[in-house]
């Protein structure tokens, strides 16, 4: 059985007459402890599918199951990481994680809690600012403190929505080998979007295509055979790695193409002029407007 899975999963939004369908039929199984990435096209329907695996958005279809059970709402055992660091400005590092523990893990008692959310933030590598406010913080540090605050929860899922896409490629790599330090250390089943093919091959077992959209649905995978762990400075010769990465991205420009055909295709518009919303005086000139007035009337 698998640990997590989509079942013929589809979702739309909008009004029944005019709906947008974002995903259709969509399979996807997953493996306990398996690293897998869904890679896709901006507005293919990534960040849906991951609100799907969270919880947060309920399908229209099909099933999303975890341990074979529907997935009904967001619980401590889904823990998403968002693309935005969605961290509250008003508190600091050690606040924000302070707050998820309270709320995702009561059972942890008030005079153990600051040794268990110490220890998160050493993970990350943020026990020299656990006072600071996001505001004081990099861009990478405050997705360090965003995993800090994911983690603490102890998810049964990992559920990465683009976490390192805003950030520069140096911060970018460091939290890269971060994240795979910590899944190392700590395993996880862990679900990652990107648009990024070298960062997929990098980081995961398995990579997933996502098409393009409307209608978007999953493709045949691509399996990642190589030894872990990986060493980023060798991939360039791995001739795996290069394999992986020449197919993947041959796949994905060939989305690209026919999305680029399809929307070069001429549909035939229907032969109605559009309504004149000029003010009378235009259209009818001064004169002819006088000539029909209601006072011009009344004088004939």
């Amino acid at each position: 059985m698998s640990f997590l899975e989509l079942k013929d999963v589809s979702i739309g939004f909008g009004p029944v007459s005019n709906r947008y369908e974002v995903l259709q039929n969509v399979n996807l199984s997953i493996k306990e402890n398996e690293f897998v990435a869904v890679i896709g096209f901006s507005g293919s329907g990534k960040s849906t599918l991951m609100n799907l695996l969270a919880g947060l958005e309920k399908p229209d279809k099909g099933e999303v199951l975890l341990r074979g059970q529907p997935i009904t709402g967001p619980g401590p055992e889904l823990g998403m990481m968002f693309q935005n660091y969605s961290l509250l400005p008003w508190m600091s590092v050690y606040e924000n994680i302070d707050l998820a523990v309270r709320s995702a893990r009561p059972e942890i008692a008030r005079s153990e809690r600051k040794d268990y959310i110490m220890h998160y933030i050493s993970m990350v590598k943020l026990d020299h600012a656990p006072d600071k406010k996001p505001h004081e913080l990099s861009g990478g540090m405050r997705q360090r403190a965003s995993l800090a605050r994911t983690l603490c929860i102890r998810p049964e899922v990992l559920l990465l929505d683009e976490p390192l896409s805003a950030l520069d490629a140096l911060t970018r790599s460091d939290l890269q080998d971060e994240i795979l330090r910590i899944w190392g250390e700590d395993k996880k089943t862990v679900v990652m979007i990107t648009n990024d093919v070298d960062e997929a091959v990098l980081m995961t077992d398995r990579i997933v295509p996502l098409t393009m959209g409307p209608a978007a649905t999953l493709d045949t995978p691509f399996e990642v055979n190589m030894a872990r762990p990986r060493d980023r400075y060798t991939l360039n010769n791995n001739q795996e790695f290069i394999r992986l990465k020449t197919d993947i991205t041959s796949y994905m420009m060939g989305l690209s193409q026919e999305k680029k055909k399809a929307a070069a295709a001429k549909v035939p518009m229907p032969d109605i002029a559009p309504k004149d919303f000029s003010l009378p005086s235009k259209r009818l000139g001064f004169k002819n407007l006088q000539a029909v007035s209601p006072a011009s009337s009344s004088k004939a």
